[in-house]
């Protein structure tokens, strides 16, 4: 890092952390410029920002992923200069990141311990030994419903999200960064409660989130960054909601979901199952008209992603029946599904939805580049003209194009996905939580872009862990328990209480299980 910013003085007294002028470009975009901050011993401070403020950047810096261009970090007093996430881990830091650091195809128990998990004589994992000590401390952060030694693929996003803050955990760091925590728990008091006790220990703690009811309870401060730059640090209680969105977006907060009538056609529906039963789908039927969103809500792991992937061929089903407009459909496949015009918007964009070796134009136009290719060879200019419109829909920026899409923010990840599924000449989108972990003004453009499409006749499927969406932006919704339609609520019923009755077990299928809804 350069030592020539006038204004890196040195650490601020008594601080535990302390950033002073930090800059980091990727080629001619600025990640971040001039970015001052201190935390104190003891300390929650939130950081907000819109998707691509730099917050990803900043926290890839502090664990060590990154280095910044410009600037100096301090670690209580002495100088922090982190190669890798090993480095930042030695001087006491630890981060959960919001895109899962987890290998999927180890153990929850060697994942905990890497990348220095224990060994015996013969210079192997002592895998025994490994998996009893990950017991231990799974059972010290209150969590028994993982076993140590299943594979972390085989798990559901939240049990993945819990294992991947308690690595960060366990060692007890005097610095505790958690980026976006919540975005796929189930249960936010557990993560509340580890929190509180990270701070008991003397822990300080870098809160980034994007619901504002977390940072209010937790966050005595928060520090806002927009375009790269701090441009607000002060106590959360002295700023209103509408304070916090306009530092964030600078402008005024606007509602968050514009009413639309609702753009359902005549005719034979898009997309019908009939009595769908496989691997955690039980006798499940439904339709799904052209220009209807029809909601899908459900508790952690009761069934919704199964029946999503068993919709494009991802898991066989054993019995039951699809139709396209009235004709029978074997979906077999997502090439199959694809072709019969049903695109699905995975939950995990970093390993199911994203080519991360590839640009950001190359990511979006796979559907359709063999229209760019002339002789074999491929016209970047014809690539463009073919993506320029459809980024336009989903309010991705041109910039972004050139970019490698592994260096945008998540939300313009995602933003780049469903302009992959809009590309592909997608009639039905399944979209599975596609709003996960992004910002209130990424929300809005993905909430226009849904919007849109089924005003343009297409039809969505919509699961979502966020009960406002469903009840404001869908026709009617489906609730799953126990893999099965526990009920169905009519548009003009739609409300998170007779949501959440039905998820928690409360209708004709449940059993009355008291159960918090995931998100």
């Amino acid at each position: 890092m350069s030592d020539s910013v006038p204004s890196v003085v040195g650490p601020s007294a008594g601080s535990v952390l302390d950033l002073r002028a930090i800059g980091k470009r990727y080629g001619a975009t600025v990640a971040l410029q001039d970015v001052s901050l201190t935390l104190l011993p003891g300390e929650i401070c939130g950081l907000l920002g819109e998707n691509g403020a730099g917050k990803s950047t900043l926290v890839k810096a502090l664990s060590g992923v990154v280095t910044p261009d410009t600037g100096e970090m301090y670690v209580g007093g002495a100088p922090y200069r982190p190669r890798n996430v090993l480095d930042a881990r030695a001087f006491g830091v630890a981060t959960a990141f919001q895109e899962l650091s987890l290998v999927p195809t180890l153990s929850v128990a060697v994942n905990l311990f890497l990348p220095q998990p224990g060994i015996n004589r013969l210079h192997m994992i002592a895998r025994r030994r490994v998996e009893q000590e990950a017991k231990a401390i799974l059972g010290a952060h209150g969590i028994r419903d993982i076993p140590p030694a299943t594979l972390v693929g085989d798990l559901s996003l939240g049990m993945r999200q819990r294992v991947e803050i308690v690595r960060a955990l366990w060692r007890q760091p005097r610095i505790l960064l958690l980026d976006e925590p919540t975005a796929a728990l189930a249960d936010r008091d557990w993560l509340f409660a580890q929190v509180a006790a990270a701070v008991g220990w003397g822990a300080s703690v870098l809160y980034i989130s994007h619901k504002l009811d977390e940072v209010r309870r937790l966050c005595g401060r928060c520090v806002i960054l927009r375009n790269g730059r701090k441009v607000r640090d002060a106590a959360v209680a002295a700023m209103s909601d509408d304070d916090i969105f306009s530092s964030m977006a600078g402008r005024s907060v606007v509602e968050t979901f514009v009413a639309v009538p609702p753009a359902i056609r005549p005719g034979p529906p898009m997309l019908r199952a009939t009595g769908l039963r496989g691997p955690g789908v039980d006798d499940v039927s439904f339709s799904l008209a052209p220009g209807e969103i029809l909601g899908v809500a459900g508790l952690e792991g009761q069934g919704q992603a199964r029946l999503f992937q068993s919709l494009i061929g991802l898991h066989p089903l054993q019995s039951g029946r699809i139709e396209m407009r009235g004709k029978p459909a074997a979906l077999r496949s997502p090439r199959a599904a694809r072709r019969h015009g049903v695109v699905l918007v995975p939950e995990e964009r970093k390993t199911e939805g994203i080519f991360k070796d590839l640009t950001t134009v190359a990511n979006i136009s796979l559907p359709v580049i063999a229209r760019a290719a002339r002789l074999r060879l491929i016209s970047r200019r014809a690539e463009r003209r073919l993506v320029e419109p459809i980024t336009e829909a989903v309010d991705l920026s041109p910039r972004t194009l050139k970019l490698p899409i592994a260096a945008l923010s998540g939300g313009n990840q995602q933003k780049a996905v469903l302009a992959r599924a809009l590309a592909s000449g997608a009639r039905c989108l399944l979209l599975f939580d596609p709003t996960r972990g992004v910002d209130v003004g990424a929300k809005q453009s993905i909430y226009r872009m849904i919007q849109g499409f089924a005003a343009a006749g297409g039809a969505v499927l919509f699961y979502s862990t966020e009960l406002d969406e469903l009840v404001h932006l869908c026709d009617r919704c489906l609730v799953i328990y126990r893999n099965r339609i526990a009920g169905e609520v009519p548009r003009e019923a739609l409300s998170q209480e007779h949501i959440l009755a039905l998820a928690s077990g409360a209708g004709p299928s449940g059993q009355g299980a008291a159960m918090e809804l995931a998100g």
